[in-house]
C-alpha cells in the first residue's frame, strides 16, 4: 500500500482551478509573456498561487507583493520556494505596504497586475519607459485610477467591469464568503437577525441574498435611488440611512467607497451590533476614528479571533470584525472567495494580460472594461469544462 501524501491548501486549490490549469497548458506552448516581467500587487493567498503559476507557464518573470492585512505567510513561503521574488509581509501598516509596492516598481516590470490601484497610482507619479500596461481587479481601483487616465496613458483592463466577474465572483462568491466569514468570526446565528447591507452593486446583491437565505431580515442602503428601487423590488426593505443603522444587529459595507460608517454614526449603532466590511480597502468603516472618539470608553480585543468590542460611555457596546479589513480575507483561517469564482476571475486576468502583452490595445484602452471577446472566450471555456 502506498504511503499517503501530505498536501496543502495550495495543492487543493491548484487541483480545483481547472480553467487556470487548462490555460497554463496552452500558455506552455504559446509563451505569451516570454521575455516579460509581471509585477503583481494582489492578495497573496492560495488561489493567487494558481494564477501566478499560470502566468509563469506563459514565460513570465514574476515579482510579487500583496495587499494590506491579507498576505498569508505560507503562500509567500511557497512562492519563494518556487524561485519567485516576493516583497510582502502580513501587515496592516500602510507605510510598510508602501515600501513593498515601491520594491515591485523598482524592478521595472513590463506588465502590472493590480488590485486596488496601488501599483498603477505609484507608476502614474513615477513612470518608466518599458511599462506596457496591465490589469486592475477592483471597483475601488477603477474609481481611484479614472482621474489618472491622462497621466497613465496605457492600456489597463478592469477585471471587475467584466460581466463574468460581476456575476460569478461579486454577486455569488462575495455574498457567500462574507456570510461564511460572519459565521467563522462570530459562531453566531443569522436567524431573525436584522442585517443592513450598505451598497447594492453586485457584491451587495449577493451579500443581501445570502443573509436573507439564512433567515435574516435584510435592509439595503444605497445612495443611488434607482439602485435602491431595485433593492425594494427585489424584496428588501430600504429604510433611510439613520433608521437602517439604528435597527441593525449586523452592518455590512460593500460599496468600494470610504467613510460609509463613521464616528458621526456612533450614537446610532445598536447595543451588541456587529460591523464588518467586504470592500477592498479598510476605509469603509472608520475604525481609527472609533478608537479615538471621546464617546468611546474603551476597547476590548479578542486577539485570536480578530474581534474588537467598542465600549461606549453610555453603556452600549458593539463589535468590529477583522479591524475593518475585508472580512473574507481577515481573521482566523481566511479563505476568501470560492475557488470556482476565482478560477474564472483569474483566467480573465491571465487572458487580459495576454492581450496587453501582445500589443493588441492602444493607449485609449486606459481603465476600460474587459473586451467582450475575452469574456466570451472565458465563459465558453468554463462551460466546456462544466459539461
Amino acid at each position: 500500500m502506498h504511503q499517503p501524501s501530505s498536501l496543502s491548501r495550495i495543492d487543493w486549490v491548484a487541483h480545483s482551478c481547472r480553467l487556470l490549469a487548462a490555460t497554463a497548458r496552452e500558455f506552455r506552448e504559446t509563451k505569451p509573456f516570454a521575455g516579460l516581467t509581471i509585477g503583481s500587487g494582489i492578495h497573496l493567498e492560495p488561489k493567487t498561487v494558481a494564477l501566478l503559476m499560470t502566468l509563469r507557464a506563459g514565460g513570465a518573470g514574476l515579482v510579487c507583493t500583496g495587499n494590506l492585512n491579507s498576505t498569508q505567510p505560507e503562500t509567500v513561503d511557497y512562492l519563494r520556494a518556487q524561485g519567485i521574488k516576493v516583497f510582502a509581509t502580513q501587515t496592516s501598516d500602510a507605510d510598510e505596504h508602501g515600501a513593498s509596492l515601491d520594491a515591485i516598481l523598482a524592478e521595472k516590470p513590463d506588465l502590472l497586475l493590480d488590485n486596488g490601484g496601488d501599483l498603477f497610482a505609484r507608476a502614474a507619479d513615477k513612470p518608466y519607459a518599458n511599462l506596457l500596461g496591465g490589469t486592475e481587479e477592483t471597483t475601488s481601483g477603477r474609481t481611484r485610477l479614472m482621474p489618472m487616465r491622462d497621466k497613465l496613458n496605457m492600456p489597463i483592463l478592469v477585471i471587475n467591469d467584466s460581466p463574468i466577474k460581476q456575476v460569478a465572483e461579486n454577486r455569488h462568491a462575495v455574498g457567500q464568503s462574507l456570510f461564511e466569514s460572519y459565521l467563522r468570526f462570530t459562531n453566531r446565528s443569522t436567524n431573525g437577525k436584522r442585517v443592513t447591507v450598505f451598497g447594492y452593486g453586485a457584491c451587495g446583491k449577493g451579500t443581501a441574498a445570502c443573509f436573507r437565505n439564512a433567515f435574516s431580515a435584510v435592509s439595503v442602503v444605497d445612495i443611488d435611488p434607482v439602485t435602491t428601487l431595485e433593492a425594494h423590488l427585489d424584496g428588501f426593505t430600504t429604510p433611510l440611512r439613520e433608521a437602517a443603522i439604528r435597527s441593525a444587529d449586523v452592518l455590512v459595507t460593500v460599496t468600494g467607497y470610504p467613510n460609509i460608517i463613521t464616528a458621526a454614526d456612533l450614537s446610532l449603532i445598536k447595543d451588541g451590533a456587529i460591523l464588518m466590511n467586504g470592500g477592498h480597502f479598510p476605509h469603509e468603516i472608520d475604525v481609527e476614528a472609533f478608537r479615538s472618539s471621546p464617546e468611546v470608553a474603551g476597547i476590548d480585543r479578542y486577539e485570536a479571533e480578530y474581534i474588537e468590542t467598542v465600549r461606549m460611555r453610555d453603556g452600549r457596546a458593539f463589535h468590529i470584525l477583522g479591524g475593518g479589513h475585508m472580512a473574507n480575507l481577515a481573521g482566523p483561517r481566511p479563505l476568501g472567495n470560492t475557488v470556482e469564482s476565482m478560477d474564472l476571475g483569474f483566467t480573465l486576468q491571465a487572458r487580459c494580460l495576454e492581450r496587453v502583452a501582445k500589443g493588441g490595445l492602444g493607449r485609449e484602452a486606459c481603465v476600460i472594461p474587459v473586451p467582450a471577446d475575452i469574456d466570451a472566450m472565458v465563459a465558453s471555456a468554463y462551460l466546456d469544462l462544466a459539461r
